[in-house]
């Protein structure tokens, strides 16, 4: 088991945004989070990586207990030398080239040379296709191209799980394959992935399991096929009905 999380609750405003949410997750497993707009997944997984702050909560990672509450800043920190988090929007430095926004955490978050995380960059950019843009900015490149080169920037750490937030919800569709086919390649490579997502071919053919939340609760957990073929849920049924009405 690489990460197990424990009854994660989160409040906004006096509203239950999570109810108790459990998952676990071994090595090497894609994980697709589904549900409907609303139902908390976002908030989860951001909890997972202490961008939220959850009200309760355990999450053990590698082994090691942290107090998803509690933790201190010492904890966190340790804790995301291992993770890396892509974000719906990029989040990329626009006055930056993309070599740059891929080595600076390297060299200031990680004290690393200039020349060795160059070398790194360039590698996680070939990667996920986009050494051929080292020198250009981000506003000089697409959607699906700004969200590979932030696919890139978490590889560089060597992370040894990726949490992605709706990695394509920003991208026109014509865009979205590209970066599905990165996320392919990496699940085919052994990388371990949380993946918020609405793109339901994905979870169905990439995903080796599913966590379906409604309500700030989990609806149903498993492995991905059988959630696709034979969910146990009368919601389950539904919303994978209604998807599939929805592309008809």
């Amino acid at each position: 088991m690489m990460l197990e999380a424990k009854n994660v609750r989160k409040q906004f405003d006096g509203q239950d945004v999570l109810k108790g949410i459990d998952l676990t997750v071994d090595k090497g497993d894609v994980v697709a989070i589904l549900g409907p707009s609303g139902s908390g997944k976002t908030t989860f997984l951001r909890c997972l990586n202490f961008l939220e702050r959850a009200d309760q909560g355990q999450l053990t990672f590698d082994g090691e207990a942290f107090d998803l509450h509690a933790a201190t800043r010492s904890d966190i920190a340790r804790l995301r030398k291992k993770t890396a988090f892509v974000f719906q929007n990029y989040n990329l430095f626009l006055n930056k080239t993309v070599l740059q926004n891929v080595t600076l955490g390297l060299t200031v978050g990680a004290k690393m040379k200039k020349r060795e995380a160059e070398e790194i960059a360039v590698h996680a950019l070939e990667r996920v296709g986009m050494a051929d843009r080292l020198g250009s900015y981000p506003t000089q490149l697409s959607g699906g191209q700004q969200q590979r080169v932030a696919i890139a920037r978490g590889l560089a750490s060597s992370p040894e799980i990726i949490y992605f937030d709706e990695p394509t919800s920003a991208l026109d569709p014509e865009l979205i394959g590209e970066v599905l086919a990165v996320m392919r390649q990496l699940a085919e490579d052994g990388m371990t992935m949380l993946v918020v997502t609405h793109e339901m071919d994905f979870a169905r053919n990439v995903s080796s399991k599913v966590l379906f939340m409604e309500g700030g609760r989990v609806i149903e957990a498993g492995p991905s096929g059988e959630f696709f073929l034979h969910p146990r849920q009368d919601r389950s049924r539904e919303f994978i009905r209604s998807i599939l009405e929805a592309r008809q």
